[in-house]
């Protein structure tokens, strides 16, 4: 006999417990498998069209893997050093940018710019602000990475983690199948392609997306001749997940510093402006409607409260965790509001009767 639902409810709820103390006290040790699990999770489907073209499953992740690291060493040898640098040189150049910024508006709109008044004030602190601060959160980041998660032994933890996750993903799946409850598979099943298929618009389709927005802004940028326009692109393509928020830091940054720039030559400064419309037309129109879909079911309002709520409590990992999670309940509400729409509690009597 299946065991009641109050007894159910206590033995999940209890495993959701463990799991959250889990994330709690094991959140750093755990962090090098749970970027191995998502890298696998993403790469999931390209192995998965290797092996429809004729290639076995061990066949297909070597070639992923020799491609993934061939792609890493070009990234750590010509893009990253450079994007480091060009982080910190914007750090140290923007008390200049504000002092500039300064210095024109008093030129040309002399009554905002008077003495002592809180615009002055406001732009002589911001660009400080932004230089210790910044810098501060930039070295505070690199050496607690360093010191936390042993950076060296992350780097080699997370690939060895993925490419046998990756090798072994439909085995643990279908074994993962074999243990759902027998008398919830069929509603387990149904969530969970519910979930996949959320996960896989959004994990898969919007990060190819912001990959994607984040090359082409940073080339294009760099190639107009840019200052700091690496740092600019990935930050644009970054935040490209949150639908307009990163064309709009990213063209307010990018516009910006081609003001201070390239000013009185309009020219690049239309281009600048240029890149980031073209950026917004190819992600509506090509990018966003071919690998997300119409809709994942994963609202950026929703999304940012999963980030900053299961950040904050389990740190970095808990904000690793937080999509997949934020796209599980989702799909949990989905699911429990047509449950209480076709239940006596919302249909009644009344209800009852007209069906």
């Amino acid at each position: 006999m299946a065991l009641p639902v109050r007894e159910q409810f206590k033995y999940w709820g209890l495993a959701t417990a463990v799991l959250a103390i889990v994330l709690w006290f094991l959140g750093d040790v755990l962090l090098p498998f749970v970027l191995g699990g998502a890298i696998a999770y993403f790469l999931d489907p390209v192995a998965d069209r290797l092996e429809r073209g004729g290639f076995s499953r061990g066949a297909a992740t070597a070639i992923i893997t020799v491609v993934a690291l061939i792609v890493f060493v070009i990234l750590a040898l010509a893009v990253i050093p450079t994007l480091v640098q060009q982080a910190i040189q914007l750090f140290d150049f923007a008390p200049r940018l504000f002092r500039d910024l300064q210095a024109f508006l008093t030129e040309h709109f002399p009554s905002l710019i008077v003495e002592d008044s809180p615009v002055r004030k406001t732009l002589a602190t911001i660009g400080e602000t932004i230089q210790s601060k910044g810098g501060e959160l930039l070295n505070t980041a690199l050496s607690s990475a360093a010191s936390l998660l042993n950076l060296a032994v992350l780097f080699v933890i997370v690939p060895v983690v993925a490419v046998y996750l990756l090798l072994d993903w439909d085995r643990m799946v279908a074994r993962v199948d074999e243990l759902v409850p027998l008398d919830h598979r069929n509603t387990v099943r149904t969530l969970a392609r519910d979930v996949d298929k959320v996960l896989a618009g959004f994990v898969r389709g919007m990060g190819s997306v912001c990959i994607i927005l984040g090359v082409y802004y940073a080339f294009a940028l760099w190639l107009v001749g840019l200052q700091f326009g690496l740092v600019v692109g990935v930050i644009a393509g970054l935040l490209t997940f949150i639908p307009y928020v990163g064309a709009i830091v990213g063209g307010a940054l990018a516009i910006g510093l081609a003001l201070f720039q390239f000013w009185g030559d309009w020219t690049w400064i239309v281009v600048v402006w240029a890149i980031f419309q073209s950026g917004q037309f190819i992600e509506g129109n090509i990018l966003t409607p071919r690998m997300v879909g119409q809709s994942v079911g994963l609202h950026p309002v929703w999304l940012l409260l999963a980030l900053s709520v299961f950040g904050s409590l389990f740190g970095f990992v808990g904000m690793l965790v937080a999509v997949p999670l934020a796209a599980a309940i989702g799909v949990l509400m989905r699911f429990a509001t047509h449950q209480y729409k076709t239940s006596r509690l919302y249909l009644g009597i009344s209800g009852q009767n007209d069906t």
